[in-house]
């Protein structure tokens, strides 16, 4: 009973540390979706990133890399440069920039596992995006992207006489911010459920699942060749790695310390890269795109991603190889060694953008009290999917609330 208690006391404090590394960016992350659907016009988006060009995809890839976010507010900016008239690769570069070409991901990543990861974060970063460019070239899905855009179109207002007006003009006015505060509120409303669920899985995983679990699912990992298994093992690796994932939510910072669980059972680099590149493959990623764009571009955008993820593994894996730069497997640090709260960069980050959000929020209000209440988006009743999730979230809560006071009492 004892142990069962420790584990949930464990894995409570873990989903809510986990948590709190994100924060800012989550808050970052919305806040910049908000500014671009609201300032940018469609007619400007189109003209710097409409095109699936090498031009388009480059400016799509630098903003990803500056904003620097995490994996669910990366989709809600990857929507909003969608809705405003970015090409499809544009967009997905800059989707894969802001969850892979992350400065602070890369810090996490030395910590944990070491400087070849680093490396292969950062260069297997740029080949996931050259890799999905040419699946998307290669694959020309237009009707698709028709479709998608159509669906964005439907679940957004009309612009309408906003065009006209420029992103300076509505910097100074009340109103313009007045919706930037009511978008920043509806895109937290669209996901807060598998944000609360998706963390506490996270924090589950990490606790309770014991290695010998991994060492059974990456098979040829724990053994004598752990290093290098072999050609076909090393694919099953990075073959599972993804699949793996796509049932929990591993954000792209939180699921560094579960990386390092795998390396330090004998996971080989490749499905570990794998595994770290898999925060955009994920069960709750993919039903929010699907609600985004919807079920057909959803599950498009997942086999492109599928793919490239497991081809870029394996040619990061075997450069490193030819290089003889492998990392071994001292250079892995067990997540239980991370301290989660302390006074640092990132307490300073999140009191500011929660300082923001509370401006937003006060913004929202006075936004909702102008309109009387007529600003709902009203699709009909919630679906079965919602339904569960809303139940699902109850749980979540209900169990991370019994861990916070298993931690305080016990």
């Amino acid at each position: 009973m004892q142990d069962i208690l420790a584990i949930w006391q464990e894995s409570a404090t873990t989903s809510a540390g986990f948590f709190w590394m994100a924060l800012w960016a989550f808050m970052l992350g919305y806040l910049i979706s908000s500014l671009i659907q609201v300032l940018v016009t469609k007619e400007r988006m189109q003209k710097t990133m409409g095109k699936d060009g090498p031009r388009s995809v480059a400016l799509g890839t630098f903003f990803g890399f500056l904003s620097s976010s995490c994996s669910f507010s990366a989709l809600s900016t990857t929507r909003a440069l969608f809705s405003k008239g970015a090409g499809l690769a544009p967009s997905l570069a800059f989707m894969l920039a802001s969850t892979n070409l992350v400065i602070e991901l890369g810090m996490v990543i030395a910590i944990f596992l070491g400087w070849q990861f680093v490396v292969g974060e950062y260069v297997g970063g740029i080949l996931l995006i050259l890799v999905t460019w040419l699946l998307i070239r290669i694959t020309r899905p237009r009707r698709l992207e028709a479709l998608a855009r159509k669906n964005v179109d439907d679940s957004h207002d009309h612009e309408g006489n906003a065009e006209s007006v420029s992103w300076q003009e509505k910097l100074k006015s009340r109103q313009y911010w007045q919706k930037i505060g009511m978008t920043y509120v509806m895109e937290w409303q669209m996901v807060w459920k598998d944000v609360l669920i998706g963390f506490t899985v996270t924090g589950i995983i990490s606790a309770a699942v014991p290695e010998s679990f991994f060492q059974a699912l990456f098979l040829g990992s724990g053994g004598d060749n752990a290093a290098n298994p072999g050609f076909w093992l090393t694919l099953q690796q990075a073959v599972v790695a993804p699949l793996a994932a796509f049932f929990t939510f591993i954000g792209s910072m939180g699921n560094i310390p579960l990386a390092a669980v795998l390396f330090g059972q004998g996971v080989t680099f490749a499905g570990v890269m794998a595994f770290i590149f898999s925060d955009l493959v994920v069960l709750p990623v993919l039903r929010i795109n699907a609600a985004y764009y919807g079920w057909k571009m959803a599950l498009y955008i997942l086999g492109i991603m599928l793919i490239g993820i497991i081809t870029v593994a394996l040619v990061m894996h075997y450069g490193l190889a030819a290089l003889g730069m492998l990392p071994d497997l001292e250079s892995a640090r067990a997540p239980g060694e991370r301290e989660f709260f302390q006074v640092n960069y990132q307490l300073g980050l999140n009191i500011v953008f929660l300082m923001a959000t509370a401006v937003l929020v006060w913004l929202y209000r006075q936004a909702r009290h102008n309109d009387h209440g007529h600003h709902h988006h009203d699709h009909g009743g919630p679906s079965l999917t919602d339904r569960v999730l809303r139940i699902l979230s109850v749980i979540a809560a209900l169990w991370l609330a019994g861990g916070a006071a298993l931690a305080v009492f016990y």
